[in-house]
């Protein structure tokens, strides 16, 4: 599948797009950003420069993902969700070198409204809720919310509330997936070690 871009898209020379991803009306991808194969890049998107995306990533409309913010493959980026990359900008005083990295790994959720404050990482399969604004990192599996959002729960890759017994062992009533708390984390009882 070859690479779709809406004639309203600004792709600017340099910009790199995988095979299968599709770019919506009046986006901008700046020089040096990088995406990967089949994602979805909706309405009035901005990438800036040196932004990595990941593999089947989708990014709802009015996102913003500003340079030091890097998204792992299979994320989900809900409408008007920000990113961050300066913890304390003026509009006088030039701060480009005092970036702090975010990271948002494998398969997490960023919710509709969330703001994601520079140099947090948001963990493997977490759920970011809607309106919150994330302030510290986010553990994998993790659900958080609120402003300041906290953790309020577990959920599954499949994106359902975890609910552990007394032996800490939860399974997703969507997938069946089985899963572990042990000392405050939560993995999934598998043989595949790269998705804890």
């Amino acid at each position: 599948m070859n690479v779709f871009i809406h004639p309203t898209a600004v792709v600017d020379e340099g910009a790199q797009i995988g095979m299968g991803t599709r770019i919506w009306h009046f986006t901008h991808l700046m020089p040096g950003c990088r995406l990967g194969r089949n994602c979805n890049v909706g309405q009035n998107v901005f990438i800036d420069n040196g932004v990595t995306i990941g593999d089947g990533v989708k990014i709802q409309n009015n996102v913003s993902v500003y340079k030091g913010v890097l998204i792992e493959d299979d994320v989900f980026l809900g409408p008007s969700a920000v990113f961050t990359n300066v913890i304390n900008p003026r509009s006088f005083i030039e701060r480009k070198h005092e970036f702090r990295q975010t990271v948002v790994r494998r398969g997490a959720t960023i919710g509709a409204n969330a703001t994601i404050v520079c140099g947090v990482e948001i963990g493997a399969y977490a759920m970011v809720g809607a309106g919150s604004v994330v302030t510290k990192n986010v553990l994998p599996f993790a659900l958080v919310y609120g402003c300041p959002a906290v953790q309020e729960g577990w959920v599954s890759r499949a994106g359902h509330r975890l609910e552990f017994d007394e032996a800490g062992e939860a399974s997703c009533p969507d997938s069946g997936e089985r899963y572990l708390l042990k000392e405050g984390k939560v993995r999934r009882m598998t043989n595949h070690s790269n998705d804890e």
